[in-house]
């Protein structure tokens, strides 16, 4: 009987609608297969390896650009310096639009549940980064918990007040 979402929907919407969750859903449709031991050419073992690192590459590139997001979010809101702000957003939208291209619900799921985790990385980074301009009060301002939420993350144009008064110009 069938109790999962992706069991209920046809494979060709679930792959339109959820890459990810198609993915882990093909891996785990072909390991019952698999047991049934049919007499066919097929590398199981491999395949269904590959068919799950198709959407654990997915996974990871979200990861990776919400690292870089919030990264560059956090030098805009806390850095003094004018330059090289104008990088900085360019990386943000960059960063964004990889992230949604990414993203499903299922990736979401993860990666909301994650953040405080991938917020961490991104904070060490920046400090890091503004450690290396001169910006040690900069860098020991960042606060230890995310200050955004997934939502913002992910709103088009949405940028954080910077805590100098410096204004960004958005063309």
């Amino acid at each position: 009987m069938a109790t999962k979402l992706e069991d209920k929907i046809d494979p060709a919407e679930l792959y339109e609608a959820d890459f990810y969750a198609w993915s882990k859903h093909q891996a785990e449709t072909l390991r019952r297969f698999q047991t049934t031991r049919p007499n066919l050419p097929l590398d199981f073992e491999h395949l269904i390896e590959e068919v799950e690192d198709l959407g654990d590459n997915r996974l990871r590139a979200a990861r990776s650009q919400l690292v870089r997001l919030v990264q560059h979010l956090l030098k805009l809101e806390h850095s003094p310096a004018n330059r090289p702000r104008r990088l900085w957003l360019n990386s943000v939208d960059n960063a964004r639009r990889e992230l949604l291209d990414a993203m499903t619900a299922t990736i979401r799921n993860v990666v909301e549940s994650q953040l405080p985790e991938l917020y961490d990385d991104a904070r060490v980074a920046a400090g890091r980064e503004l450690m290396d301009h001169d910006e040690a009060a900069a860098a020991t301002a960042l606060p230890k918990s995310c200050p955004y939420t997934l939502d913002q993350l992910l709103t088009k144009h949405w940028y954080p007040t910077n805590r100098h008064g410096l204004v960004d110009e958005l063309l």
